[in-house]
């Protein structure tokens, strides 16, 4: 069994000084696979120390020299792609063909900030009209510091490769908290920052949990700025530490985000979306279009089509290219999604969605849909972070944006209509940071990521991403 009883700080593996390990698991076999451990607040302070000393050469580098490490970064991902697919399948229990896709979209997110730290260099001191009659100012874009990056487990190399990108092509140096859920595919990130010579300092990963490793690197007064993928819980307490020093933060935090199929869509199209929309990576994405609002005219013939995808699912090994559902992530995640299960017995909420075989192992849930339900129920306004979907009708689009529109989140929705005009219209009135019009969740490192409301502060991906890491310095003169 393996044991990750080692952080990556200042260029080499140090034993960790926490002295309490944490079970790796294997969802779909329900073993143990691997050890990592708690990590310590002394683990953080010297791999903040360590960020420190490197940050002044690596801003001196220049994006140029930093883009060439990005694409180093990326090659190694490449000659590693099937070997970290399978390591990030089998920790996380998403099926194969999802986890080579989430390489896919690391390798390209790194390619992209490559780009961008390159262009960064021929923005630097861009000329800005002052308005003024005898001054000259000019433009810098200053790395922010020392970052300080906590990662979730429904995404790994992804989320981690949304911050580490874009924080590394603004030149700042970072300390990386991988979840301790899925610290296997994650600790090659440290193997390749070592393999190909990045300089000491600039990628320290520091194992371990919340209360010993993340809450440490939210309060530490070394890091500059901080970003957080997470639950609104968690996210809040980031966000309360941060306010000690004033220090910049991003948060990506729930969601709970609605798909609207108007009566003219195509309905075939509308029932792959709508499935892919709540069990891809079985449900666990912040961007779970979990909310169905239907118009009342075509709700019988869309959910007959969604009755027999869900009956076309195959739930198994994730390592079977036959599986299109994997497990949920570990025993913690499946208790809280029955829970929710619970509640919809308790609020007497029956499921529609034909029953599916499950292994008689692994984490499995089958996926439920509940139709009719009420907007005070908690499986409607809460993130269930599971194969749930609860479903509504509207009659017209007045009422189907204001049902979308009426939640504490605003992260993600989809529109699915019979022209992209129209529903390019009601995605003009949506409360939400992206919004798919006949498509599928696609997120591809060239758009920006975040929400609104309760789902977050600021944005990740995208020029925006790049600029959550940086600040604006202006240098203004007579001339």
């Amino acid at each position: 069994m393996q044991a990750l009883t080692q952080h990556f700080i200042d260029g080499r593996w140090v034993e960790s000084r926490g002295h309490r390990r944490l079970p790796v698991s294997d969802p779909y076999h329900e073993t143990v696979i691997a050890e990592v451990t708690a990590g310590s607040p002394q683990d953080v302070d010297a791999a903040v120390s360590a960020a420190r000393r490197a940050l002044d050469g690596w801003r001196a580098l220049g994006g140029a020299a930093r883009g060439d490490s990005l694409d180093a970064l990326a090659d190694a991902l490449v000659a590693r792609r099937d070997e970290l697919a399978a390591l990030s399948s089998r920790n996380n229990g998403k099926p194969l063909a999802e986890a080579e896709q989430d390489l896919a979209d690391a390798i390209a997110c790194y390619r992209y900030y490559a780009g961008e730290a390159r262009a960064l260099d021929e923005r630097q001191g861009e000329a800005v009209d002052t308005g003024e009659a005898g001054l000259v100012s000019r433009r810098y874009r200053d790395p922010a510091g020392v970052a300080g990056l906590i990662t979730p487990w429904n995404f790994p190399l992804v989320s981690s490769a949304w911050k580490l990108a874009p924080a590394l092509a603004a030149g700042c140096t970072v300390v990386f908290k991988p979840s301790e859920v899925t610290p296997l595919p994650e600790q090659a990130l440290a193997e390749i920052a070592e393999a190909i010579d990045l300089p000491p300092g600039v990628l320290n990963l520091v194992h371990g949990d919340g209360g010993n490793v993340g809450a440490p690197i939210a309060a530490h007064p070394g890091i500059d700025k901080l970003s957080f993928t997470g639950s609104n819980r968690v996210g809040e307490a980031v966000m309360a530490a941060a306010t000690r020093g004033s220090r910049n933060v991003s948060l990506e935090l729930g969601g709970k985000s609605p798909i609207l199929v108007t009566e003219d869509a195509d309905l075939n199209l509308a029932a792959e979306l709508v499935l892919a929309g709540f069990c891809y990576n079985t449900g666990q994405m912040c961007s779970a279009t979990s909310r169905l609002l239907v118009h009342e005219s075509v709700a019988d013939a869309l959910h007959e089509r969604l009755d027999a995808a869900i009956a076309g699912l195959t739930a198994g090994d994730p390592h079977d290219p036959a599986t299109t559902l994997g497990p949920l992530v570990n025993a913690g995640q499946r208790r809280r999604v029955n829970a929710y299960l619970a509640e919809a017995e308790e609020e007497e909420l029956t499921p529609t969605a034909p029953p599916i075989a499950l292994p008689d192992h692994g984490h499995f849930v089958a996926p439920r849909v509940f139709r009719n339900v009420p907007t005070s129920s908690r499986l409607w306004r809460e993130e269930v972070f599971g194969p749930v979907l609860c479903a509504r009708t509207f009659r017209d689009d007045d009422e189907a944006v204001a049902l979308a529109n009426d939640s504490a989140f605003g992260l993600a929705a989809s529109v699915v209509a019979g022209s992209d005009a129209l529903a390019e219209a009601l995605a003009s009135r949506l409360v939400a940071g992206n919004v798919w019009c006949n498509t599928g969740q696609i997120a591809p490192p060239g758009l920006g990521w975040g929400g609104m409301k309760g789902s977050g502060i600021g944005r990740e991906l995208g020029r925006e991403g790049l600029e959550a890491y940086l600040e604006t310095r202006y240098v203004t003169r007579p001339g």
